[in-house]
């Protein structure tokens, strides 16, 4: 029985494996990961290295690569604690045995770490992480229409991700954001989604709800990056320095009442775990789901189609995952 459970593990795991062994991101990244390990291992290419054993065996590891290798099982180590999913631990994995590979070839001749570096160069370039595709209950906003839809229904509270494709972290948390609103989505409450990587202005602009008409604020306000009480920002970074991104912000009334990570004075984001348990218990995601659907109550006579304001799962109004 010992045997049987993880052998039916495996085959249940096997279409998911074939499906990750046919996107070329992960081949290409666990070659260039292993790049040395197959030039110092295998005979044919390892005839003719340098090497300091004392045996001078060129197809074996000296004593300062073992000890490069071995730092490297540490820092992978100490990062995937704070791992959720399987994508954070290869991701993690595979960019620090990159970063050890460049040394190690450095180390070895100048010519092959500059030959590794310019193919891990040309692969960042032109091969990019794929995108998650999975069902999912999530509206993909634009510059143009995320104000308009928070000011549809202010009855209606959102879940909004900022986020940005070329963030390893957005991606992760994509398929967790997606199985959160598979399980919370209602009429009451919606998830949505906007790539600031793409729409910079959505980050720094201004956007003004929730206040009277004699509060709106002047002409002055859009676009400043003054800190106007009657300004609304998303202020979201997309620096990859400050680590806000993906930043989930709550909107109930059309305005924000809770963001993760948090902004700290100095302007930092303070670190925080993107779980799924965590995402539920800091935004009170039960608690929003039972008074959605006892508020929508009254409306679910209306059809989703009328009203306008709702998507059929997977195929959101606006844009969709392809367009991104």
């Amino acid at each position: 029985m010992a045997v049987l459970a993880p052998v039916l593990a495996l085959l249940y795991s096997l279409p998911g494996l074939c499906r990750w062994l046919a996107r070329p991101y992960y081949p290409l990244s666990a070659l260039l990961a292993t790049a040395f390990l197959l030039v110092r291992k295998v005979p044919p290419l390892c005839q003719g290295l340098p090497s300091q054993r004392e045996d001078g065996n060129p197809c074996d590891f000296d004593w300062r690569e073992v000890e490069i290798l071995m730092f490297l099982s540490a820092i992978v180590m100490m990062k995937n604690r704070r791992s959720i999913t399987v994508e954070q631990h290869i991701g993690n994995i595979f960019m620090f045995s990159k970063v050890a590979n460049a040394i190690l070839f450095f180390r070895l001749d100048i010519r092959m770490g500059l030959l590794y570096l310019t193919l891990c160069i040309v692969f960042l370039m032109t091969c990019k992480p794929p995108l998650y595709m999975g069902p999912e209950y999530i509206k993909y906003f634009s510059d143009k229409t995320i104000d308009e839809e928070l000011d549809r229904d202010k009855r209606v509270t959102w879940i909004v991700e900022f986020f940005a494709n070329w963030s390893s972290e957005c991606q992760s948390f994509a398929p967790i954001f997606a199985d959160l609103s598979l399980k919370y989505n209602c009429s009451g409450l919606h998830f949505g989604k906007v790539d600031v990587g793409r729409y910079t202005d959505v980050s720094t602009r201004s956007a003004q709800r929730g206040l009277p008409r004699e509060l709106l604020a002047p002409a002055h306000c859009l676009g400043s990056l003054s800190a106007s009480p009657f300004c609304h920002r998303y202020k979201v970074s997309t620096s990859p320095l400050s680590k806000q991104l993906p930043t989930l912000i709550l909107f109930q009334g059309g305005t924000e009442t809770m963001r993760r990570p948090q902004i700290d004075k100095k302007g930092r984001a303070v670190s925080w775990t993107f779980s799924e348990e965590n995402v539920i218990r800091e935004f009170n995601l039960n608690e929003l789901y039972q008074k959605a659907k006892k508020q929508s109550k009254p409306r679910e006579e209306v059809p989703e189609e009328a009203s306008g304001t709702q998507s059929a799962p997977g195929h959101p109004d606006g844009e969709t995952k392809k367009d991104q």
